[in-house]
This record gives structure tokens, C-alpha cells and sequence, in this order.
């Protein structure tokens, strides 16, 4: 039986696999700087963020490092809330 780091190292030898996980890393890490710097431009805390999403400050922390672990990808209603707490405005939009 394979350990879950054997099948996963397995997989990323595949070309096909590991572009698709590098592309989804440089989108996440691309939205990760997005929302720091909505945050650091609206001279917000992750404290004040988790105040203003009616949440605690550890579910922002979470939410940042998820992003930049690209472990989890959280919802877009979460991302909404987010940038609304930074006094942004999420748009979601396709391209060709």
C-alpha cells in the first residue's frame, strides 16, 4: 500500500498534472497578494478583517494561508466577504 506522499509524488511526475498544479499555485498565490494588499491598503489587521467578516482573527489567519499553501480554496462568498471587510469589491470574471 502507498503512503498518500508516495501517490502524490507519483502524480506530480506527470507532465500534465504538475502544470495544471503549478498554474492553480501562480492563480492563488496571484489572488493571496490581491487580497494583502486590499487589506494593507485599508491599514487593516487580520483582527480587524475577522471583526468585520464576523469572524475571529485565526479564520483570517487560516484563510491567508490556505491561499499561500494552496491547501484550500475557500468559497467565493468567503473571498466576497473578505474584500467587502477591505472595502473592495470581488469581481469574477472568465477569459478566453
Amino acid at each position: 500500500m502507498r503512503t498518500h506522499d508516495q501517490v502524490v509524488r507519483r502524480l506530480m511526475r506527470r507532465p500534465g498534472v504538475r502544470k495544471e498544479v503549478e498554474r492553480i499555485e501562480r492563480e492563488e498565490g496571484a489572488l493571496l497578494d490581491l487580497l494583502l494588499k486590499a487589506r494593507r491598503d485599508a491599514g487593516l489587521t487580520q483582527a480587524d478583517v475577522a471583526a468585520r467578516m464576523g469572524t475571529q482573527p485565526p479564520a483570517i489567519a487560516r484563510l491567508e494561508r490556505a491561499l499561500a499553501t494552496g491547501k484550500h480554496s475557500p468559497s467565493l462568498a468567503t473571498l466576497r466577504k473578505y474584500a467587502q471587510a477591505c472595502g473592495k469589491e470581488l469581481v469574477v470574471q472568465l477569459a478566453k
